[in-house]
């Protein structure tokens, strides 16, 4: 979303689009869905419309900024970043006892700002 805002572009369907993204995919401790948000925001401004135009610019900058988010946090993982079972009630739990939101914050302000980078420099 806030890559949609940046470039100008306002949409209803942005935040709930993502919904499922949050919490390491449905609480599934999958990729992060900060890390998501981000790609769908590359996505949204290098994607293509047809199947027969090239992925590779989006592919490129999806690439890079995954490197970037790794190199920074260790991994793209909600599980391994948390370290709890987000899907039971003990991991969310633990999660909330130990203020993790904090870490997302970061991870979300990370990405958003190496996504716009990328997207106006690369």
């Amino acid at each position: 979303m806030a890559v949609a805002e940046a470039k100008g572009i306002q949409s209803d369907l942005i935040p709930k689009i993502a919904t499922g993204f949050c919490s390491g995919i449905a609480r599934t401790s999958g990729q992060c869905g900060a890390l998501s948000g981000a790609i769908m925001g590359i996505s949204l401004m290098t994607g293509r419309s047809d199947p027969d135009e090239s992925v590779e610019e989006n592919y490129r900058l999806v690439q890079k900024l995954m490197t970037m988010f790794e190199g920074e946090f260790g991994s793209g993982n909600c599980g391994n970043l948390t370290q709890v079972d987000l899907n039971s009630e003990e991991g969310q739990a633990a999660f909330k006892a130990s203020n993790q939101i904090e870490n997302c914050y970061n991870y979300v302000e990370f990405v958003t700002e190496m996504t716009l980078s990328l997207l106006e420099n690369e």
